[in-house]
């Protein structure tokens, strides 16, 4: 791989807006090279050379993350960026790319692009990511950068924007941990997107069944490789996981060399913030969620064996299996090559 030009200084705000989000160094530690230094060179690595897509599996929290724990997916794209958080543009020198995703409840949109590095950590900069995050640091810099960045996205209830809206598109990583799958794209392919995405209507139709972030994710690896993704009828029961897409997107990719098949993980940043959970597909939500697993085995056993039975058959994918992690003392080499000296990641 061969990497661009990318330095720890390297701003990542939308056209016009110069302020930087700021947190005081009284208040948190630094990491200058850290972990968050890697990911972002693992991620734009080739852009210099070759663009790239990226599915992004991140894994359920909370309470809804309970009840439903099947995650919630995005796309990177890092050879693409925002001008607006609703208009996408060919990045320039020294930008790393957007993330894009559906989401519910935002503004009416279908979709929002955000910069990788507010996206992952909330802030512009990466030796402003810290090592160790409190929930109270991680709102205000949530709100910081909305406030510089965001305006057209903040509704009149600033505390539901606080609450429900700044936590789904910045510093996803305080929150979640997130599983990469990327591969090669080109220059013709990518203005396609951009061109197709700014021309149609942007208008949100969100059904947790049938038009969902996996739905939306599936949608734009479709675009990049036509009827390369598909849902899975038995084992998610036709609704759209993200999970499943990531298993279907590494079986089109193992098969195609050319493609430039990578995986790894992001781990989600220490801190007072719950941890987050492996994501699972509809049946194995059935199969491994006490709850539910005990109330179907004793209504209906047989349907809890039926059910298991599919799962095992057709439902299982690692996401973690042979994803590199990056140890410290190999980050200035990572960052350097653009080739990290990896180990095998172990499940948390």
């Amino acid at each position: 791989m061969i990497v661009g030009t990318l330095t720890a200084s390297t701003m990542l705000n939308f056209p016009g807006n110069t302020s930087a989000v700021t947190v005081g160094v009284s208040e948190m530690k630094r990491c200058t090279l850290g972990f968050a230094m890697w990911v972002v060179v693992a991620l734009v690595a080739t852009r210099s050379a070759h663009g790239n897509v990226a599915l992004l599996v991140e894994e359920p929290y909370g309470l809804f993350g309970t009840v439903n724990p099947t995650g919630h997916s995005a796309i990177y794209l890092n050879r693409v960026c925002a001008e607006s958080p609703t208009m996408l543009r060919r990045c320039g020198p020294d930008e790393t790319g957007v993330v894009i995703s559906r989401y519910s409840g935002i503004r009416r949109l279908d979709w929002v692009a955000i910069p990788l590095l507010p996206y992952l950590y909330a802030v512009e900069r990466v030796q402003d990511v810290p090592e160790w995050a409190a929930k109270t640091d991680v709102a205000r810099m949530r709100e910081e950068y909305a406030e510089a960045h965001l305006g057209d996205l903040t509704s009149t209830t600033q505390g539901d924007d606080r609450k429900k809206v700044w936590p789904q598109l910045l510093g996803v990583a305080y929150t979640r941990k997130i599983y990469s799958f990327e591969v090669e794209t080109d220059e013709e392919q990518d203005d396609s997107l951009i061109a197709e995405f700014n021309s149609r209507g942007n208008d949100s139709h969100f059904n947790l069944f049938t038009k969902n972030c996996a739905d939306f994710s599936r949608s734009v690896l479709n675009f990049y490789f036509p009827r390369a993704i598909h849902r899975s009828i038995t084992a998610d029961v036709a609704i759209t996981t993200p999970k499943q897409i990531a298993k279907a997107f590494a079986g089109y990719a193992h098969h195609r060399e050319s493609l430039e098949f990578r995986k790894f993980v992001i781990p989600q940043v220490p801190g007072d913030t719950p941890r987050s959970h492996m994501p699972r597909g509809v049946l194995e939500s059935l199969v491994k969620t006490k709850g539910y697993v005990v109330s179907i085995a004793v209504l209906q056993p047989y349907v809890m064996l039926g059910i298991a039975a599919t799962y095992l058959t057709s439902g299982r994918f690692d996401l973690a299996k042979n994803s590199p992690v990056i140890p410290l003392m190999d980050q200035v080499f990572t960052l350097v090559s653009g080739k990290p000296e990896v180990a095998p990641a172990t499940p948390e």
